[in-house]
């Protein structure tokens, strides 16, 4: 089963991943971690690295390929990232989003940081814009675009137990064959 796990800074895409993996017994693959190892590696911060990203789109095209050749080579997964639902086309079995107003997720973003909340939110607005435009560039994908995803939770209403307590319900209920047909994810990109 590949389940992606999609969604802005600060919504807890790692923790929610992380936990979901633990609780159905799968590997956890986060393209953030990924993205921060690959920006220390070079000596940038994430901001840094971004605006890096924006002058040379190989950064960006580098990273989704690593994701989509793990969607399609790997089984039992759980990937993590901001484009996860959209790189893993037709490998998906389950897509989640996870949504919170920037106002909190601004504030998770400073106290894990270790950074002024408005600082936070200024970063965070300024890399959800250039992320959005470079993903819309790149492969005409509108991160906005939700439809695609199976399940969009606004982790601002729950805590982070009760959101994997959802999502290992939505999981385990979920009958792919009864949806055969029914939903058709038209995935047109080309990357």
């Amino acid at each position: 089963m590949l389940i992606t796990v999609s969604g802005p800074p600060g919504v807890g895409k790692s923790t929610t991943a992380s936990e979901l993996s633990a609780t159905l017994d799968l590997e956890h693959i986060s393209g953030g971690d990924i993205f921060r190892e690959l920006a220390d590696e070079r000596g940038y911060t994430t901001l840094e690295f971004n605006k890096l990203a924006e002058q040379d789109d190989q950064i960006d095209r580098d990273l989704d390929q690593r994701l989509r050749d793990i969607a399609a080579n790997r089984d039992d997964v759980v990937l993590e990232s901001r484009l996860a639902g959209w790189l893993a086309g037709d490998h998906a079995d389950f897509r989640v989003w996870l949504d919170a107003p920037l106002a909190v997720r601004a504030e998770r973003i400073g106290n894990r940081e270790d950074k002024p909340v408005q600082k936070a939110r200024e970063e965070t607005a300024a890399r959800e814009g250039s992320e959005a435009d470079r993903y819309q560039q790149y492969y005409g994908i509108d991160i906005t675009d939700l439809t695609i995803y199976d399940l969009s939770i606004n982790t601002a209403r729950w805590d982070a137990d009760s959101v994997v307590d959802m999502l290992e319900t939505a999981v385990e209920e979920y009958d792919p064959a009864a949806d055969e047909g029914k939903y058709p994810v038209e995935m047109d990109y080309d990357f």
